[in-house]
């Protein structure tokens, strides 16, 4: 009888472990978090991270556009918009400044921040605030078949190449309007501005955060006549005064109908390479940003996930957090349009083949600077409207490029007074 207790016995004991071992590996099972992000986002994050955690997501997407002022109504009447939220780094300043965010220097280990460079961008007084998961910088995109097809066989180095490529495929018909260029009143219009502004050699500001744009020897100055001059020539869609740049890239690009993006997307290539999302598969690279001397130049624009402060689920979102910024998230991840944060994970995929244009991407993350190396300010986002506004309002024919450059002077001034 012993003998066929004592095994019953450790059978019994076995199955009762069975279930504290699956409860210890999940030991969040059965939470709840909603997360909010940009549209569009992998189909499959929710299922594929309740699978790993026992923890459910709703996930619930807006255009990038209408985040920040969903997050700004409820972060000010002191409710979550979400357990873990969508974090630019324009906001870094403005948000740290109201202390929204929940930092987290203490949960996210040294070795994650090492290898995410771009976290310094989310690092405000010591605290960490946001962990990037999109590193997003600017590129130009291209459609190769639209330059061999124009018998252009070497891609542009400099802006004075880039016009003249762009006004051979034109004069050749294939497309009436080769250069993609937000210019309507959202950050689209701003971001391109900042990226032709570092093209032509200069800065925004100086250390002090006075305007290096305003006189006509500065490059922010000169970035804007290029983009007014580029409307003149036929080279940009008239139209593009009241398209923001996903409509561009998506409606325009991907379709065909241009030929460059000025201020192209990284994350974008994998879309604009697939059959079922775009007319112009396997005809789209990047290639590094043209300037004014031929040396290219960047700047990071990288997107992060962060806790706000009144989450009531801090345990949960930690573990998302964690889980969608981890190197094999990331790597898989980026078939979705997200290039990774992690140099590992970017290096990893480079080296696989798994990287659209990976070169291209690897030597122009090389380059990346910060837009503003003192650091995001907390009036960027008065400051970028009041870039776009009078961007717009220059691409429409009622301001000089005189005028725009003292109006966002003005607004910059005005931002920072508030």
């Amino acid at each position: 009888m012993h003998k066929l207790i004592l095994p019953l016995l450790a059978s019994a004991a076995l199955a009762i472990a069975a279930p504290a071992l699956g409860q210890d590996a999940k030991p969040l099972a059965g939470q709840s978090i909603t997360v909010l992000m940009p549209s569009p986002q992998g189909p499959n994050i929710a299922s594929d991270f309740e699978a790993e955690t026992g923890i459910h997501v709703d996930l619930q997407t807006l255009s990038w556009d209408d985040i920040r002022p969903k997050l700004v109504t409820a972060l000010v009447a002191g409710t979550a918009p979400a357990d873990v939220t969508e974090f630019d780094w324009s906001w870094t300043g403005q948000f740290s400044a109201a202390g929204w965010y929940m930092p987290l220097n203490d949960v996210i280990d040294a070795d994650t921040v090492k290898d995410i460079g771009v976290a310094k961008i989310f690092t405000v007084d010591g605290k960490l605030l946001g962990i990037p998961y999109t590193n997003d910088f600017r590129v130009m995109l291209v459609n190769k078949k639209h330059f061999t097809d124009a018998g252009i066989t070497e891609m542009p180095r400099t802006l004075d190449a880039l016009v003249a490529a762009a006004k051979k495929i034109k004069e050749k018909g294939i497309v009436e309007y080769p250069i993609g260029l937000p210019v309507s009143a959202t950050e689209g219009a701003s971001t391109s501005w900042y990226l032709l502004t570092k093209a032509f050699g200069g800065e925004l500001f100086d250390k002090d955060f006075n305007p290096l744009f305003t006189s006509p020897d500065s490059a922010g100055y000169k970035a804007l006549a290029f983009e007014l001059m580029l409307l003149k020539e036929g080279l940009v869609d008239p139209a593009s005064t009241g398209l923001k740049d996903s409509q561009i890239n998506e409606s325009m690009f991907a379709q065909g109908i241009t030929s460059i993006m000025i201020s192209g997307e990284p994350g974008r290539l994998g879309q604009m390479n697939d059959p079922k999302q775009s007319k112009v598969a396997g005809q789209v690279e990047a290639i590094l940003v043209p300037t004014a001397s031929g040396e290219t130049r960047s700047f990071g624009l990288p997107e992060a996930l962060a806790i706000p402060n009144v989450s009531p689920n801090k345990e949960a979102a930690i573990a998302f957090v964690k889980w969608f910024t981890s190197k094999d998230f990331q790597k898989k991840n980026a078939v979705n349009g997200f290039l990774p944060t992690r140099t590992s994970a970017l290096s990893e995929l480079n080296e696989s083949g798994k990287l659209n244009s990976g070169d291209a991407l690897v030597a122009q993350s090389k380059t990346v600077e910060p837009l503003f190396p003192q650091g995001t300010p907390p009036w960027y986002p008065q400051f970028s409207s009041g870039v776009n506004t009078a961007i717009n309002s220059a691409a429409k024919g009622q301001m000089s490029v005189d005028q725009a450059m003292e109006a966002i002077a003005a607004a910059a001034k005005q931002a920072m007074a508030q």
